[in-house]
């Protein structure tokens, strides 16, 4: 079995992992050929499951195992992953490869930097020191038609100490890991999910984070002096989410003493959705429905907002497309389809769906009965 690899997009590759490690601190990670996956399944809260072609953060890439299509599965810890990236950001180029200490398989990041080594100020008080002696022994000879006699005009300098030298730092970051068997993992499957009521183009998401936190942190301090139950209740607040075909999006806050809304009216895309990749015809599609309805027909889930909160810090993931899936008072799937470093056009439209090839990153969030 046998990993190496050259990082690229190392920015955009720290942040997923970053925002993959606010879910949960541990992820199983599958390589093999053409695709690398990242799933995150905690105890409670959304589930991830992310997939990039291998060259959208990897470079010079050799896999080998006995698996087919060269498969590795790893248990891999997000938090030493992500100070290894964080590290590696500034860097020339650094490498991941698979490898063992002491028997524990390890992924090792090595990471090459180059500094610059500043004159020092010691060896510099010594020159002149050095300098005034020989100024001292030398100055009977000091002739004034000699234009090297002024020592202010012509001070004696050594090269090595007025220049900054470069050289290379190689930084290691082991990273332990769990090299899973293949029956391990045969049984964890993505979560099935009916064909959504409604999908629409998201606003971007630090932006609706900031307002989701908003109505979050308000349900928390308003209720702090509210009875017993309620007061646990605040602990989790729960938002409401509803879209429309009709490119409208609404989150609301409904709790003892407060009625929040927040919309954005007709003002996003609903994307149109490709025939081929569907499972029945367009025309019986439940979205169709909720066209066909008007713009007072509305999908709907509720989230704890926490949980909401964590799952919106993939928007830290510059350029992305994010398209929401709503199944009525069941699900709310998040497709965030990562823009490349070489793309032009950040992202794919809902026809897509995530087909091979697709670098997305997708969420399944459930919806909270009441």
């Amino acid at each position: 079995m046998r990993f190496k690899t050259e990082l690229r997009n190392i920015r955009t590759f720290s942040k997923l992992v970053a925002a993959l490690n606010t879910l949960e601190k541990i992820a199983w990670v599958r390589l093999d050929d053409d695709t690398v996956r990242f799933t995150v399944i905690p105890d409670t809260g959304s589930q991830v499951w992310a997939s990039l072609s291998v060259d959208t953060i990897f470079d010079s890439y050799h896999i080998q195992s006995a698996e087919a299509h060269n498969t590795i599965n790893l248990e891999l810890p997000l938090g030493p992953l992500q100070r290894a990236l964080k590290s590696a950001l500034n860097s020339n180029h650094a490498n991941l490869r698979l490898t063992k200490r002491d028997g524990i398989p390890m992924l090792s990041m090595t990471i090459h930097t180059m500094t610059k080594d500043a004159p020092s100020a010691a060896r510099r008080n010594k020159n002149n020191s050095s300098t005034n002696n020989n100024d001292d022994q030398m100055g009977s000879y000091n002739d004034d038609n000699d234009p090297f006699s002024e020592n202010s005009l012509y001070p004696q300098e050594s090269l090595e100490l007025t220049l900054k030298r470069e050289r290379e730092k190689v930084i290691t970051q082991d990273i332990p890991v769990r090299v899973l068997h293949p029956d391990t993992v045969e049984t964890i499957m993505q979560p099935k999910v009916r064909e959504p009521d409604v999908h629409i183009l998201l606003p971007p998401l630090l932006q609706l984070k900031a307002i989701s936190d908003r109505f979050t942190k308000l349900a928390v301090t308003t209720t702090a002096t509210s009875s017993s139950s309620s007061r646990r209740e605040a602990q989790n607040p729960k938002l409401e989410l509803s879209a429309n075909m009709h490119g409208s999006l609404r989150l609301r806050l409904i709790a003892d003493t407060l009625d929040i809304t927040s919309v954005w009216d007709g003002c996003l895309e609903n994307p149109e959705l490709d025939p081929a990749v569907l499972t029945i015809p367009i025309e019986e599609h439940p979205s169709t429905r909720y066209r066909e309805a008007g713009p007072d027909k509305w999908a709907t889930v509720r989230v704890d907002g926490k949980d909401w909160s964590r799952v919106l810090s993939v928007g830290r993931l510059e350029g992305s497309r994010v398209i929401a899936c709503f199944t009525h008072e069941y699900a709310l799937i998040l497709y965030v389809y990562v823009r490349r470093a070489d793309d032009d056009y950040p992202g794919v439209g809902a026809g897509r769906g995530g087909e091979d090839g697709d670098d997305v990153v997708t969420y399944y969030v459930s919806s909270i009965n009441t």
